[in-house]
């Protein structure tokens, strides 16, 4: 896929199949994260590949939606901010942001290979972290649900309003 096509096709899937998701796309997802920058290549970062039935059932009691629980897989993006750069002039820590270019990078490779996901940052983060037996250095940040979008999904997907370049850009 082209990546303007990618870019324009990605959307947060809130509606997924019962096909289950190959390891190896998985893998494929998991990879681009690898290869995503980061503040002084820190990567203070690990992802939770969460399949398992008991896991599955940890991560929707952690977050109960409907949609949510209709996922195959679940990954867990985590941050670990005594890993992560600070900025010397203002200690501006960068863990947020190298986890939140890392998910990125996951959720554009999942448009590519045709796979929904969607971002949740909105869930019971104690609850993860006793699911994944978190230590304290280690918080959880985003769960992607990945599936298959459902085809009524797709169907019915509409575009999302988006701001006019002059709203959210200045040229100085």
């Amino acid at each position: 896929m082209e990546f303007d096509s990618v870019v324009e096709n990605r959307k947060s899937t809130r509606k997924f199949s019962e096909k289950k998701v190959d390891k190896e796309l998985i893998v494929k997802l998991l990879e681009s994260a690898r290869l995503a920058p980061s503040a002084v290549n820190f990567q203070p970062w690990r992802f939770y590949v969460c399949t398992s039935e008991e896991m599955k059932l940890a991560l929707r009691e952690s977050y109960d939606r409907k949609w949510f629980a209709e996922a195959q897989t679940y990954i867990v993006a985590c941050g670990d901010h005594s890993q992560s750069w600070k900025r010397p002039t203002d200690g501006k820590d960068h863990c947020d942001i190298d986890v939140a270019i890392a998910v990125e990078h996951i959720v554009l490779k999942a448009t590519d290979l045709g796979l929904g996901i969607c971002w949740v940052c909105h869930f019971d983060v104690e609850k993860v972290k006793k699911a994944l037996q978190l230590s304290d250095s280690w918080e959880p940040m985003v769960i992607l649900p990945v599936g298959y979008p459902a085809n009524d999904f797709v169907a019915d997907a509409r575009n999302k309003k988006r701001k006019a370049l002059n709203e959210i850009v200045e040229w100085r």
